[in-house]
């Protein structure tokens, strides 16, 4: 539900806020309290759930962004960022101005500038949120193509229909504190996650 500390879990994780106690473990190192910038070098990189592309620069130009993590020379970083481009759909439109997206093109070039870093894990926050259900169907696609890529994928979502397709694994918070974790179907049938949901107390 909305205010369980999704995101804020999204943001300890990738270096965008320091937990106040714990650890957070990637690829069995140890990376809570170290900046994005190091961590997004180490294979995570995250999606936010307010898309912002670079509006006045070009679609591509937003993808080269993340490209440049790991390719200096701009024409290394163009050809990797144009085959990320096409691997979100949005191949052919590399020279659109970033803000004449729609919102789905908005969210589809939030996650081709998250691809281009080649994470390891890739963070996505709620890119589904506002799609209709085309789009929707497409995202669930595309985040599928993702996974058979290689790509480790984490993500929030809200539309249990999306995220019964996509999961092998669920984890639900509720107000801060995991309250379900396992398999999808299970995790459905929860009588605490249903309680969650529907607005009951899950104490």
């Amino acid at each position: 539900p909305n205010g369980a500390g999704k995101t804020t879990l999204f943001a300890m994780a990738s270096g965008f806020l320091a937990p106040t106690d714990g650890q957070i473990l990637f690829r069995g190192q140890r990376i809570d309290g170290q900046d994005p910038l190091r961590i997004c070098r180490a294979g995570l990189v995250r999606t936010f759930q307010i898309v912002k592309p670079f509006g006045e620069m070009s679609v591509i130009e937003n993808a080269m962004v993340g490209a440049f993590l790991h390719q200096p020379d701009p024409d290394a970083a163009r050809r990797l960022a144009a085959q990320v481009l096409r691997q979100v759909g949005l191949g052919g439109r590399e020279e659109q101005a970033a803000r004449t997206l729609t919102l789905s093109g908005r969210k589809r070039l939030e996650v081709a500038k998250a691809l281009a870093t080649r994470p390891k894990l890739l963070l996505l926050d709620e890119v589904m949120a506002g799609l209709n259900t085309v789009e929707t169907t497409e995202m669930v696609a595309l985040v599928h193509g993702l996974r058979s890529a290689g790509i480790s994928i984490l993500v929030i979502e809200h539309n249990m229909k999306a995220v019964m397709k996509l999961s092998d694994r669920i984890v639900v918070l509720h107000h801060g504190k995991k309250i379900a974790d396992g398999e999808p179907e299970a995790v459905a049938n929860d009588p605490l996650v249903v309680s969650a949901y529907l607005g009951g107390s899950a104490a």
